[in-house]
């Protein structure tokens, strides 16, 4: 039976890591995947998934206003899918989680998404929000804070290092701009508004 999978975590948890090691494995049992990440986060190239550990592939750019479900469809033709995974699936929207609990429920697909749970501010993305509140399956990535603790919030630093308090939900960055810290450790750097 398919089911719709969230695996979130903090920054650098190695979450596109374990993108493609799903994808390879589907692939190794002669399965056919579609891949999908954020247009909006062309950090490695437009439509690309890539590691830090440096191992990536192409998938296909969806913006906001794509109808992924549709896209799937499309692509699938007579051939069965054995999995659609879906990297940086905070930046999905409202419907496009439920154009992909249609694929799980309607066209009995597994769908295994993977991002961040919340932003710079403690608040979660509009995709995130979703794939907590309807998937099927919800598993954390750990991510290591510099404490040692687990590390669940991420911080946005400027080119100085200072903690960014406000600004945009969505500013695309690496480790030059986003800290992985345990909630503790965020709070104590002043990065958590009340």
């Amino acid at each position: 039976m398919a089911k719709l999978h969230f695996n979130y975590s903090a920054m650098n948890a190695g979450k596109s890591t374990a993108l493609l090691q799903a994808n390879h494995n589907y692939m190794e049992r002669g399965m056919q995947t579609i891949l999908f990440t954020a247009g909006i986060d062309d950090r490695a190239g437009r439509g690309v998934i890539k590691s830090r550990i440096g191992i990536d592939t192409q998938a296909i750019a969806f913006e906001k206003s794509d109808d992924l479900a549709k896209i799937v469809r499309a692509q699938k033709g007579d051939q069965a899918i054995g999995c659609v995974l879906i990297d940086e699936a905070q930046f999905l929207t409202r419907k496009q989680v439920r154009q992909l609990t249609d694929l799980v429920d309607q066209d009995d697909i597994p769908v295994l998404t993977y991002g961040l749970r919340t932003d710079f501010r403690g608040e979660t993305f509009e995709g995130s929000q979703y794939l907590l509140a309807w998937a099927d399956e919800i598993r954390e990535i750990k991510a290591i804070c510099s404490c040692g603790k687990k590390a669940t919030m991420n911080a946005r630093v400027n080119a100085d290092g200072e903690i960014e308090k406000d600004g945009v939900q969505i500013e695309i960055g690496g480790n030059e701009r986003y800290i992985s810290f345990c909630r503790k450790c965020f709070s104590k750097a002043g990065a958590l508004n009340t």
